[in-house]
């Protein structure tokens, strides 16, 4: 079966756009052959820096045959009718129709219409103009002076040709001709940049992966970051170091070379004084390279290794000095920086925070820390935090967002204060806090262990997300600005981790944000394998604010419904609910009355009888269970209801002759259904 093999070669492509723009070619030139019938059987989408590649392999020689059934007018139809529907039926006379009865309409005409498929190449040739012109780019220009003239092609960057065969392993694939803007496809591609940058004719997948890597092109992007990882490695070893691994920068210098050759540069070893992450965050930022360490210890070396697109003749020695020039000076900044914030304490730095707006409508930095100090300090008891050390760190937890450094390098917020707080004597614990308050920041980030910064991480981030509902800023849909769900998941997490007993509605957290922390509360237990019908069916017993409890419940309900008591007691449940919901709207009345205990024991069977009771025991240490916490107890104490449900249930008429007797026994379920809530809303249990 035929293969198309596809290559879009433009001037150049952003390392950040390269997987998703590759991802989107294969997906939107796939969709839209399944749409036209043209099955295939795999497809594997390329990037490098100044190309789209996409190779499918399986397609048909042609679209499949389509008969299709088409219905006319009655017999007898008025001329017009019957015209109109052989034009659409593109038969030139009635006769060409048959005539089909309907035993209600009468006789009517249908014609069977056959299209015969078309060559998949000429599809391919249709599709692909409009693909290119529509691609998703997140920024595209025009160029040339086709730009100035309405509707002009759009591009990341100048495209300069399209590469388009189609062919079988058994016949020299055909090239599929189309034009783009004056752009016409062809069997043309170009190699290296620099190394190769002659025409490549080229017609089939395998010669187009051997023709690039023989014209310095390397097509996969995990092809390019194996290589750069591995040379990187290995000339690390060879100088006794060990490479620092940073999957982030992997990705981005594969998509800025396609001839990758991994060099080292050094640095003098006087930089080495500068905080490593700061050292690491200079080079990584400005030169896109890779920092090293001795093997075996944490210390940075003076070296780092750069990736270039180019084999020199010098053997590099010309590139690694331009990137040494660069690197020493952007460290010497990184050095003044750091010996000049060095000079001026955080408390110091204060007043500065007063000229930093936070939000127009929340005042701020200054005003802001004013509040996580008071709110921190109303914390520390709750987390078992030296209340005195809090509040210290709370007031100095912003305090390096006016430094020389973080000025520099913003993303060194929080771990520039506690260098500068441990450097003037502040206690470990406050100096940590400095940068564990912004932790977590994801749900992989680690979340802090110390009371203080704990106390000082819930501060900070309840702050957000109570200011900003304050003001009516939540997030809607997609859009979340100011990172609020991260917010809310980094308390949820602070939460659970540290199992922290921490009644939200006592902390100025309101109904409608409350909400909310359920829903992040439910994305993360979802995510840890919890099922959500039981997150909801906690939560629906009832309003709830402390997460550590809601999430006891979970646990223990979803341990207690994994037994045969569980799963039994909650088919009563569905029994009971369901005679209820069918006779409470049928009354058009409730039955959520308390039980008539002597027109049971004056006209009631033995196994009601049993129920009412087991029923008022089991109610009463379900909720002495729950008040202690003990929701496993709680779930046990439930159990003790199972024979005594299944009994009544298999003897016991509920909607008895004597009206009185059946509304008692329908308050009598609708008090088990009661029952059930001292632990969970059963109904909401799904299944």
């Amino acid at each position: 079966m035929p293969d198309l093999l596809l290559e879009l070669f433009s001037e150049e492509i952003p390392a950040r756009m390269q997987r998703r723009a590759a991802d989107d070619l294969k997906s939107l030139v796939t969709n839209a052959l399944v749409e036209r019938g043209c099955l295939y059987e795999g497809a594997q989408a390329f990037a490098t820096p100044r190309r789209l590649a996409l190779h499918i392999v399986g397609l048909p020689a042609h679209q499949p045959d389509v008969k299709e059934e088409k219905k006319g007018p009655r017999v007898g139809a008025p001329q017009q009718a019957i015209d109109g529907f052989l034009k659409g039926a593109g038969l030139t006379d009635i006769s060409q129709a048959t005539v089909q009865s309907d035993p209600k309409k009468g006789d009517f005409y249908i014609a069977i219409v056959e299209s015969k498929g078309r060559e998949t190449a000429a599809v391919i040739a249709d599709i692909m103009p409009g693909i290119i012109r529509a691609f998703p780019w997140p920024k595209s220009m025009r160029w040339g002076k086709a730009s100035a003239e309405a509707g002009a092609l759009r591009w990341v960057r100048p495209l300069h040709s399209i590469l388009c065969t189609f062919g079988s392993e058994t016949e020299t694939p055909e090239v599929i001709h189309f034009d783009v803007d004056g752009l016409h496809s062809g069997d043309t591609t170009y190699g290296h940049r620099f190394l190769a940058p002659a025409p490549i004719h080229i017609r089939r997948f395998d010669d187009y992966v051997a023709a690039l890597q023989k014209a310095k092109v390397v097509l996969s992007t995990d092809r390019r970051k194996e290589i750069i990882a591995n040379d990187a490695r290995h000339l690390a070893f060879a100088q006794g170091l060990e490479l620092v691994e940073d999957d982030g920068l992997l990705e981005e210098v594969a998509g800025l070379v396609e001839w990758p050759v991994v060099l080292m540069g050094s640095f003098e070893e006087r930089f080495l004084d500068i905080p490593p992450e700061v050292i690491r965050a200079t080079i990584r930022a400005n030169q896109k390279c890779f920092v090293l360490r001795k093997a075996g210890e944490t210390k940075l070396a003076n070296k780092f290794l750069l990736t270039s697109n180019m084999i020199a003749s010098d053997d590099g020695a010309t590139i690694i000095g331009g990137n040494e020039r660069v690197v020493r000076a952007r460290l010497s900044d990184a050095k003044f920086f750091w010996e000049t914030d060095l000079k001026v304490k955080l408390e110091d730095r204060l007043e500065k925070l007063k000229s930093i707006t936070f939000h127009a409508k929340l005042g701020t930095q200054h005003e802001r820390v004013e509040r996580i100090v008071a709110l921190a300090k109303e914390l520390a008891p709750v987390v078992k935090a030296d209340v005195t050390k809090t509040a210290r760190a709370a007031l100095l937890c912003k305090a390096d967002l006016v430094s020389e450094m973080v000025g520099e390098f913003p993303e060194v917020q929080g771990l520039m204060g506690r260098y500068y707080a441990t450097r003037q004597g502040e206690d470990a614990s406050v100096a940590a806090a400095l940068e564990e308050h912004y932790k977590p920041q994801g749900p992989s980030d680690v979340v802090p262990k110390d009371a203080v910064s704990i106390a000082v991480a819930l501060a900070d981030k309840l702050d957000t997300l109570v200011g900003f509902w304050a003001i009516d800023e939540k997030p809607t849909g997609s859009k979340d600005p100011y990172a609020l769900r991260r917010a809310a998941l980094g308390v949820v997490r602070l939460i659970l981790d540290n199992e922290l007993r921490l009644p939200l509605a006592r902390h100025h957290i309101d109904q409608s944000l409350l909400a909310f922390f359920h829903d992040r509360l439910k994305v993360y237990l979802r995510d840890q394998g919890q099922r959500h019908d039981l997150i909801d069916a906690v939560l629906a017993s009832g309003q709830q604010d402390d997460l550590l409890m809601i999430v006891k419940r979970v646990e223990a309900l979803d341990a207690f419904l994994a037994t045969d008591d569980g799963t039994n007691l909650l088919a009563g449940f569905r029994r009971a609910a369901n005679i209820l919901k069918a006779e409470e709207k049928k009354d058009g009345k409730s039955y959520n009355e308390a039980i008539d205990l002597h027109l049971i024991k004056a006209k009631g069977e033995s196994e009601e009888k049993v129920l009412a009771e087991v029923l008022e025991v089991a109610t009463r240490h379900a909720r002495e269970h729950v008040e202690k916490e003990d929701f496993a107890g709680a779930m046990k104490a439930l159990a003790q209801l199972r024979p005594a449900v299944d009994a009544f249930f298999d003897k016991i008429l509920v909607n008895a002759d004597d009206a009185e007797l059946r509304a008692n026994r329908l308050r009598l379920l609708a008090s088990f259904r009661e029952a059930t809530r001292a632990v969970a809303d059963f109904s909401a249990i799904a299944g």
